[in-house]
């Protein structure tokens, strides 16, 4: 007599759809909803972000995106408030990223 092993549960992978589907809908019960920040956070996260562009300090990135809060470290290295833009250099891959200052939802120094 020879074992199985794997064999028994080949039936069940015959499906890649139904994985990539199942992935979809528990990748869209996790989503939260963008916080909605008042005038005096803005400014204050605005301050934050000019100072530490200035002063070359690095800083804590939290932000939005994708129905995630994310969180990031890294350099400020340009600022755009009419714009809405800003660009932080990454701490681990020092990559440069734009970013959208409507997504920020915190800014911290280390």
């Amino acid at each position: 007599m020879e074992p199985r092993g794997m064999k028994k549960w080949r039936p069940f992978a015959t499906m890649p759809e139904q994985y990539i589907g199942l992935k979809e809908i528990i990748n869209k019960q996790a989503e939260v909803a963008q916080l909605v920040l008042t005038e005096e956070q803005m400014e204050q996260i605005n301050f934050t972000l000019i100072e530490a562009f200035h002063t070359n300090k690095q800083v804590y990135l939290t932000y939005y995106k994708n129905g995630q809060h994310m969180t990031d470290t890294g350099f400020i290295q340009f600022v755009d408030s009419l714009g809405d833009l800003f660009i932080f250099i990454d701490e681990v891959f020092e990559l440069k990223n734009k970013m959208k200052l409507s997504e920020l939802i915190d800014v911290r120094f280390m």
